[in-house]
């Protein structure tokens, strides 16, 4: 399971063969995912019209945030490349048996429920321990490409994402895209199994799984800079993991700049994240990249403002670009503070905390978006989300060990 000692790159990340497999096996993954959850929304508004298809995909939601911080201490448990093998095959195993289902006999909405609801708990154990894995495939001073691969990745995937769910759809409909997912999920389960990856240190004592979870938690609440960096992550990701999309569209409609603006405006959006990532991938280092990561917050912050309060199409697809551009470069650079600050007894763990920061956090604001624009205009909202990001800002800046937070390099290390 695992192989020699990582420890001393001969190249830098993006030439790396075994971090470009893990990059490989990641961009197939999340590809699956946005063609299974498309494949799974078209499938359950077939089956019982659009009223139904919150309740599928809350199926899937609601274990994986639950299960999360369960799925960080399994993760550290058992290593991350054994429970993201596992749990990947198992849900390339269950999408495909969706597939053969829906191929044999309509879909019901119990059955899409069901299938969600697996997904959504296996997805709670996958996503720690792929999270947990950039640290065991490459060095230190590495893990701020590697996060920046990983941002292009996920861009990558959700460009291409839909555009297979929507031919497979219109070809085969749900069961040829839930097969497609499935097969996606099997390009990523077999390039996961050529990955090496470095042992830990020692051997971890084991406990109840209780226990060694309240001990993670311990670790992160103690931690001088893990226990702020985690609040900044849960504060700056609140509103840009889903919320601001919705008042996005709201935005767009109130300002008469229709379907097309608002599809000018993210993809703009897109364009500056995608550019982020390019940029921490080829740059060999960020210095003082604890001001770094609260200055782009800083920025931010003004876009979000900014762009609920342009005057013309133009300027919100220049505020649009401007805030892909520098949340992209904070949220690389607090994923890398993560994975280097962490011992690697707790990085399951810690990740879980994280994971759950950005995806439990930002669905409460989701109620908040349509209450706030049909009461006060879109322009509040996105004020909203700027002072929201300015907080994340200033509790970077305020402390101490986070304002003065470096990557390490191997020599540090």
């Amino acid at each position: 399971m695992s192989a020699p000692d990582t420890a001393v790159p001969l190249r830098p990340a993006y030439r790396d063969a075994n971090v470009l497999r893990w990059l490989t096996a990641y961009t197939a993954s999340v590809a699956g995912d946005v063609v299974y959850f498309l494949a799974l929304s078209w499938a359950a508004t077939r089956a019982g019209g659009p009223s139904q298809v919150g309740l599928v995909v809350a199926a899937g939601a609601l274990p994986r945030a639950v299960l999360m911080l369960g799925g960080g201490v399994v993760a550290d448990r058992f290593g991350p490349r054994r429970v993201a093998v596992l749990s990947d095959a198992v849900r390339c195993a269950v999408i495909l048996a969706a597939a053969a289902a829906v191929a044999l006999a309509p879909a019901h909405i119990w059955l899409l429920a069901v299938v969600a609801l697996i997904f959504g708990v296996v997805d709670a154990v996958f996503m720690p321990a792929v999270g947990a894995l950039p640290p065991r495939i490459t060095t230190v001073d590495q893990l701020a490409r590697v996060q920046g691969m990983r941002g292009l990745s996920i861009r990558l995937s959700n460009a291409v994402g839909p555009l297979v769910a929507g031919a497979v759809l219109v070809s085969g409909g749900a069961a040829g895209a839930f097969t497609a997912a499935g097969v996606l999920f099997a390009v990523s389960l077999g390039t996961l199994l050529t990955v090496r990856v470095t042992p830990p240190a020692g051997t971890p004592r084991r406990t109840s799984a209780r226990n060694e979870l309240r001990d993670g938690l311990r670790y992160v609440r103690r931690h001088r800079l893990l226990a702020p960096l985690v609040a900044v992550i849960g504060l700056s990701e609140m509103c840009f993991s889903g919320p601001v999309a919705t008042g996005l569209v709201l935005l767009a409609d109130e300002r008469g700049w229709g379907a097309e603006g608002m599809g000018w405006v993210a993809s703009a959006f897109s364009i500056g994240a995608t550019a982020s990532a390019l940029l921490l991938t080829v740059v060999p280092r960020v210095p003082r990249a604890g001001t770094t990561m609260s200055a782009a917050l800083l920025v931010t912050a003004a876009g979000a403002v900014g762009l609920g309060q342009a005057p013309s199409l133009a300027m919100a697809v220049a505020f649009g670009a401007l805030i892909g551009l520098t949340s992209g470069f904070a949220t690389t650079l607090t994923g890398a503070l993560v994975q280097t600050e962490t011992d690697p007894r707790y990085l399951g763990r810690v990740t879980s905390v994280t994971t759950l920061c950005t995806l439990g956090l930002a669905p409460v604001l989701f109620p908040a978006v349509g209450v706030t624009v049909a009461l006060w205009g879109a322009g509040t909202f996105f004020a909203g989300c700027g002072a929201i990001c300015l907080l994340a800002a200033v509790l970077g800046l305020s402390v101490p060990a986070l304002r003065h937070a470096e990557l390490k390099s191997s020599k540090s290390a």
